[in-house]
């Protein structure tokens, strides 16, 4: 199954000094995972350009295994996150047709 993700509202900083730690504890090691991830084709996504965010699609086995990769990531408790299950275009097309049919049926 395949999810859309945003993580929003990601770390702000008041000084050099916390942003430096921040980027270096945080930021840089959770873009690295999320690097690993999409060299291992588990997530495709990127960074909105100007935003303090990220957004992926992942494909993962279950609702579990998706909040157990979030987890995993160094901002996940410094982000704002929302996941949005999608369904595949093969079954949404499938379910047009079938409300096609009914609709066709009814006329």
């Amino acid at each position: 199954m395949k999810y859309l993700v945003t993580g929003n509202e990601g770390p702000g900083f008041f000084s050099s000094e916390e942003a430096a730690e921040m980027l270096e504890n945080v930021v840089l090691p959770a873009f690295s995972d999320l690097e690993e991830l999409e060299s291992d084709g588990a997530i495709v996504g990127g960074v909105p350009i100007g935003e303090r965010a990220f957004v992926f699609i992942i494909e993962a086995e279950s609702h579990d295994d998706v909040d157990r990769t979030l987890r995993t990531l160094p901002v996940w408790g410094a982000m704002e996150w929302e996941v949005t299950p999608l369904q595949d275009f093969e079954s949404r097309s499938a379910q047009e047709k079938e409300i096609l049919q009914d609709l066709k049926k009814s006329n």
